[in-house]
């Protein structure tokens, strides 16, 4: 009988309510989250942060759907979609943005731009300080 294997990309990761992820996350596939993640997240599909969600960090997504609390930069290269119920506290890139009555929003916003092909840019300790001489 031959079975059918699921592409990685069509995986659900969820991060439940009352658990906290410390770190960067990175994924193909859709993620949501009703815990808090403290990290910068990459999706290159749709995130969904839940109303006891929270994320403090950087987010580059496909698409988004924020019922909680983010603080941090948000890169979305489709729709974002902020419900009556989320917080943002930091800057906006999407290319489509609606936002319901009662959303919170403090920081700056830019839309309708090309945001393909951007990710989050982690940075790296440095290798240590070169001499000058």
């Amino acid at each position: 009988m031959a079975r059918n294997i699921e592409d990685e990309k069509d995986g659900l990761n969820i991060i439940g309510n009352g658990t906290t992820l410390t770190g960067d996350v990175s994924s193909t596939g859709d993620i949501r989250i009703d815990g808090k993640l403290q990290g910068n997240l990459n999706s290159k599909s749709k995130l969904v942060l839940g109303a006891s969600g929270k994320l403090i960090g950087e987010v580059f997504c496909k698409n988004a759907e924020v019922s909680g609390q983010i603080e941090g930069k948000i890169t979305v290269e489709e729709l974002l979609v902020l419900k009556s119920s989320s917080k943002i506290y930091g800057d906006i890139i999407a290319s489509k943005l609606s936002i319901e009555p009662g959303a919170v929003f403090t920081g700056t916003c830019n839309m309708g731009g090309n945001v393909k092909n951007q990710e989050i840019k982690i940075d790296k300790p440095a290798d240590g300080a070169k001499k000058q001489g």
